[in-house]
């Protein structure tokens, strides 16, 4: 076990939850910082980008430590708008416990169910925190409902706040004795300890003999519970006013688990974060789950079988200060210098106890970007590799020939914030064109592909695949039934990389997915093949099949949930259908419509600007990544190709020919 207690904790909130201004309370009251920071001033510790000191929200996961009751607690804030998904989803792989923020004003939102069921499917042990308590209109009742409801109905409140809104100054712990005599107290201690009950069965026949529970019984089962994300402790506050930032602090403590992993193991790290210093160059943060790092150790990347030597290792500070430190060992998390070609997501030394990793970050929209400067089109290419290395999502794609610059986003708000970091940071004026959706492809019906490469000579590939459909968000399944003597494990190694490459773009040039691909017969030549052969015929041969069978386009789709007053309803009810929406019956809470449902992502682009103008702002629309589904049947949106299309099979061997002799 851990020398010093260790605890990773991801804050996690919808937007405008208050989630930063928690984390700047958390650690003035841990005395980790001396002076309070405002988001709205620009000042609070994690929030370090230029951006989002100046637009007051969070657009990268940041970390920052502190000591409480003698552990450490490394906390890792990460933003709220969904633009910056991406920046939740890898914090999450690296997390020993969460704390979830709903605003008591806002209620649950569409990110919050979205994180939630992350954080349920990786069954991270999670505590909710209520905050906003001073805001007027709440009620409380109301909300842990819905929580019961929407997220867990395992859900008990570990404090219990006096009052509501204005009236609201304080926080009870229910475990304190000299609480009891408050009736808000009692109703909470009563809840845990029928839902200790039904968590047990020994309690639960005490609690059905004697109709009450030793409470120190109560709070035993339910911090086993807790720890083991089974149940979820609720606590409340209103963070800026520092009101239950210590109980906060008490029970992350409590309910939340230590660092797991041993020093004496060998090395198990995975990194979850790449960002650049301006003095210190590329960094890579690393937690580690078991073993140690120090300078100058040479660590095997599992993930792409390489070897890098560490040249400095430095661990985060209250302030998100770097300081060197030379070493650091399980459970902590460390930044990492001299790891050059190590990537977001890869696995160092070996993936003992690592978990996988989660994809809940869905990019919707592509986009092209120009720089106003045309002479600056190489600095801007380069650029973006750069920020794409630290968001692998953008996915940024330079086509030379066309001298085209294409990326992968999430929404409108991330582009600008893309402008603002290629503007401060590079001094690169650069524009976006419109962005569009992101279609995909899918094959209509069971088939075979085949390619004969054998002309013109010097060369020898034949493949053929089966290829056939799978359900809706199976992704690409591979596998080889050829043998050996038939066709070189080399050869096939090569044709199994290429697979993925080649289904980037179909019949409408769209990405292809859902499809199960084995190869069931190939062939070399001893004389004729050359190794890079079966990079030719790969894409061929897959779109030959492509071609026979034709593809099926798919849409994404979002789940969605508007809110709006009652009698505007029915005319959003109208706009709905009109956007294909399908959803259910309107629900009417104190004079406001809530609708949730399904929507095409393509009819629903503009529709939140339409909603704030027709409701002077009041509506609210928050919407999260569904799936893809097929597109209407009169519905044909494709794209234009980038490079030749192997279906022309004599221009598409010429220019990989030509590409591939310039490349070695």
């Amino acid at each position: 076990m851990l020398k010093t207690p260790i605890r990773n904790v991801g804050i996690f909130a919808h937007v405008d939850a208050g989630k930063t201004t928690t984390t700047e309370h958390l650690l003035f009251k841990s005395g980790a910082i001396r002076k309070l920071g405002s988001v709205n001033d620009g000042t609070a510790q994690t929030d370090r980008m230029e951006v989002e000191r100046e637009r007051g929200i969070s657009v990268k996961s940041a970390t920052a430590s502190l000591e409480w009751n003698g552990a450490r607690l490394n906390l890792i804030d990460t933003p709220g708008h969904a633009d910056f998904l991406s920046e939740v989803e890898r914090p999450l792989r690296v997390m020993d416990g969460a704390v979830l923020i709903i605003s008591a004003a806002e209620g649950i939102q569409s990110q919050t169910e979205t994180i939630w069921q992350a954080l349920r499917k990786f069954n991270i042990p999670t505590l909710i925190y209520i905050n906003k308590m001073d805001r007027t209109g709440i009620e409380i009742k109301r909300l842990m409902e819905e929580i019961r409801l929407v997220l867990s109905p395992n859900i008990f409140p570990v404090t219990a706040p006096d009052g509501e809104g204005q009236a609201f100054y304080k926080v009870y712990s229910i475990w304190n004795d000299e609480n009891r005599c408050n009736p808000e107290v009692m109703t909470s201690l009563e809840y845990a300890s029928e839902l200790s009950a039904v968590l047990d069965e020994k309690l639960l026949e005490l609690y059905l003999e004697h109709g009450t529970l030793p409470v120190e019984d109560v709070r035993r089962k339910l911090q086993a519970c807790a720890l083991n994300g089974e149940a979820f402790p609720v606590c409340f506050g209103a963070s800026q006013q520092g009101i239950g930032i210590p109980e906060l602090l008490d029970h992350i403590h409590e309910y939340l688990p230590e660092a797991s992993g041993s020093e004496d193991n060998d090395l198990s790290a995975v990194v979850f974060k790449i960002e650049r210093d301006a003095h210190m160059g590329r960094i890579a943060y690393v937690r580690l789950y078991h073993g140690t790092l120090q300078n100058r150790d040479s660590i095997l990347n599992v993930t792409r079988n390489s070897t890098e030597k560490i040249t400095q290792i430095r661990k985060i500070d209250s302030g998100g200060k770097l300081i060197d430190t030379g070493q650091a060992a399980a459970g902590e998390i460390a930044a990492v210098f001299g790891l050059i070609q190590t990537q977001i997501g890869d696995i160092l030394g070996s993936n003992e106890g690592i978990p996988e990793s989660p994809e809940i970050a869905v990019p919707l929209l592509t986009v092209q970007a120009r720089s106003k400067d045309p002479l600056k089109y190489q600095e801007l290419a380069e650029a973006l590799h750069e920020l794409t290395d630290e968001d692998p999502l953008l996915d940024c794609q330079w086509l030379p020939a066309e001298r085209e610059l294409h990326l992968k986003v999430m929404g409108t708000i991330q582009l600008e914030i893309l402008e603002n970091i290629l503007l401060n940071r590079y001094q690169l004026d650069v524009v976006f064109d419109t962005p569009s959706v992101i279609y995909k492809e899918t094959l209509a019906s069971k088939t075979q592909g085949f390619v004969a490469y054998t002309m013109p000579k010097p060369c020898w590939a034949i493949l053929r695949f089966d290829m056939e459909p799978l359900p809706l968000g199976s992704g690409i399944q591979y596998s080889s039934i050829v043998r050996n003597e038939n066709l070189l494990q080399s050869y096939q190694n090569e044709v199994k990389r290429r697979v993925p490459e080649a289904l980037r773009q179909g019949l409408y040039s769209w990405e292809v997915t859902d499809l199960k691909i084995t190869l069931i017969e190939g062939e070399h030549h001893v004389w004729h093949t050359h190794p890079l052969d079966f990079v030719i015929a790969t894409p061929m041969a897959l779109m030959n099949g492509l071609a026979e069978a034709g593809t099926i386009l798919l849409e994404p789709m979002l789940r969605f949930r508007m809110t709006v007053l009652e009698g505007i309803g029915g005319r959003m009810l109208s706009d709905l259908v009109q956007m294909r929406a399908r959803f259910d019956s309107p629900v009417i809470v104190n004079g406001r419509c809530i609708v949730e449902g399904v929507v095409p992502a393509a009819e629903s682009l503009d529709f939140p600007v339409k909603l704030r103008s027709l409701t002077g702002g009041r509506g609210i629309w928050t919407t999260t990544f569904f799936g893809y589904e097929p597109c209407p049947p009169e519905t044909k949106v494709a794209r234009e190709r980038r490079g030749v299309n192997p279906l022309d099979q004599a221009h598409f061997i010429l220019s990989m020919r030509n590409a591939l002799s310039s490349e070695h």
